[in-house]
């Protein structure tokens, strides 16, 4: 890729807080830190409709240096279609990240009191706290970039 920028151009960035940077209050994607809070929302059985995912690429990691037995780096792209539903689930055993390519998505986490929003370009950290559902609410379908360390291989959730 390859970025021209002219003698006028105004270029900002901002340090987010979980790489040392302060947070900011516009931050797109993330939990506002005064609706952050245990279990504020509870888990749903809304059944997941309208996901389709393919693994990109996957790494045994047990054949690597790091020797991480039983888990594999994964990427998935994943296509949520207009009311489609990423049903409740836990990353307690499987961290990963997720980058919005296009589209806007809303997420339901349980360490956050307000629906998150996420559009194209956000970066959505998913720890070992988290919990949550997503839904397309919106009439476009959305692509999601899925990089996740897979424990459970019969574990198809987002």
């Amino acid at each position: 890729m390859r970025l021209t920028l002219s003698a006028s151009a105004r270029v900002s960035f901002t340090r987010r807080p979980e790489c040392g940077g302060s947070p900011s209050a516009a931050e797109a994607g993330q939990c506002p830190a005064d609706k952050v809070s245990t279990d504020a929302t509870k888990p749903v059985t809304t059944p997941g409709k309208g996901v389709t995912g393919n693994v990109l690429a996957a790494i045994d990691l047990s054949k690597e240096p790091a020797n991480i037995v039983d888990r594999k780096l994964r990427l998935r792209k994943l296509v949520v279609q207009p009311d489609g539903i990423v049903p409740w689930h836990s990353h307690g055993d499987r961290p990963a990240i997720i980058y919005i390519i296009e589209g806007e998505i809303t997420e339901y986490a349980s360490n956050c009191a307000v629906p998150i929003i996420h559009k194209a370009g956000d970066v959505a950290r998913e720890t070992s706290a988290t919990s949550h559902w997503w839904k397309n609410t919106r009439d476009k379908t959305v692509t999601l970039l899925s990089a996740d360390v897979q424990h459970d291989e019969s574990d198809h959730n987002m």
